[in-house]
């Protein structure tokens, strides 16, 4: 059992950077949308996603599977965050509007909510911190 002292510098600094994204993310998702103060905000987000999608294959996968010693199918999210964060930053650059909603909302949704959820699934870091709370 993992201790909260015992936890890797690279699990703690992927947490520091996904809690800014998240929520950030929710803000830029409910804020108005084209202003100054959305470009900047969105040039953060994306950086701070690709960042901590990055960080994430340093941690091993707890759960399943694992490949080269420690991904796992988690990380699979993190490959399409980095594939996905120059593609909607380009899309908004060439104007496609559409395109780069579209890709921002599934950056959102994979990147933020669905590995949320499996970073809560049994077995997992957070999921034996939360129920040691509990």
């Amino acid at each position: 059992m993992h201790t909260i002292a015992s936890v890797s510098p690279f699990v703690w600094a992927h947490l520091l950077t996904v809690l800014p994204a998240a929520l950030l993310g929710t803000w830029l998702m409910a804020m108005r949308k084209g202003t100054a103060m959305h470009r900047l905000l969105g040039r953060l987000y994306l950086g701070l996603m690709a960042l901590t999608a990055c960080l994430s294959f340093t941690i091993s996968a707890q759960v399943g599977p694992t490949w080269l010693g420690h991904v796992g199918w988690i990380h699979g999210l993190s490959v399409l965050v980095l594939v996905t964060v120059p593609l909607a930053y380009r899309a908004a650059r060439r104007g496609q509007i559409q395109q780069h909603r579209t890709l921002m909302l599934g950056l959102y949704l994979g990147g933020i909510w669905l590995a949320g959820l499996l970073a809560f699934a049994p077995g997992r870091l957070l999921h034996r911190w939360l129920f040691a709370l509990i």
